[in-house]
């Protein structure tokens, strides 16, 4: 197997995830005691937050960069950035380092080309849904893509920063974004990319009738197929 590098805790919630998700497809692809070889770098993401805050993402590019030469050193044959908002800085990383990183985008494209998929529909945080570092790829993937209106790409930022990245998990918010999945799929959404990898703590599939992307299985899941990429066996 090879070893795939995390570069996470932004936020540790969704990082437990990801570190679960690619365990449990290992363990389900090879049986027994197997797991996977990880390399972990885990960030503070109050020193994260606040370089978005100041929108100083020359030094976010430094913290996520010198975190990834960090999992190379460890080992590494891949590295993965744990969060949607942060492969703004994924240019930086790449040029830190010598070896492929798996870029989430590219997981949601391919799984939506697997499914047919041509239209997504995409929530996440503000910069996710407005700007061009991520919805730009899925497009230059052949995918066209709407975002929630401007109350609601405000209500989603605010959910994600001040609940679902400090451990907050409300009905209130699960309703809300249900209804957010709901319009996207009304404007033409094929499916909806749940792309903050917390929000999949908040809106499961069982409470939308829409199909779902979960941005953090999703790209989990791509880590899966690296891992085992050596070896021949299917992934989970």
């Amino acid at each position: 197997m090879r070893t795939v590098g995390l570069v996470g805790g932004m936020s540790w919630y969704s990082t437990l995830e990801y570190y679960r998700v690619i365990n449990e497809g290992v363990q389900a692809a090879r049986g027994g005691h197997s797991s996977a070889p990880i390399a972990l770098q885990s960030l503070d993401f109050a020193e994260v937050r606040s370089c978005q805050l100041a929108d100083d993402w020359d030094r976010a590019g430094e913290l996520l960069g010198a975190a990834a030469r960090r999992c190379e050193a460890g080992g590494a044959e891949a590295v993965m950035i744990c969060t949607n908002l942060m492969h703004r800085v994924a240019p930086a990383v790449e040029t830190a380092i010598g070896i492929p990183l798996l870029h989430i985008a590219d997981a949601i494209a391919d799984r939506a080309h697997a499914e047919g998929w041509r239209t997504l529909g995409v929530i996440g945080t503000r910069r996710v849904m407005e700007e061009d570092f991520y919805t730009g790829r899925l497009r230059e993937r052949g995918l066209a893509v709407v975002v929630p209106d401007e109350q609601d790409r405000a209500e989603a930022d605010r959910v994600i920063f001040d609940e679902l990245t400090q451990g907050v998990v409300t009905e209130r918010s699960r309703l809300r974004f249900a209804g957010m999945i709901g319009a996207l799929h009304e404007r033409g959404a094929d499916a909806v990319v749940l792309g903050c990898t917390e929000i999949e703590l908040l809106v499961r599939q069982g409470d939308v009738d829409v199909p779902l992307l979960d941005s953090m299985r999703v790209h989990a899941e791509a880590a899966v197929t690296f891992i085992l990429g050596d070896t021949g066996e299917p992934a989970a």
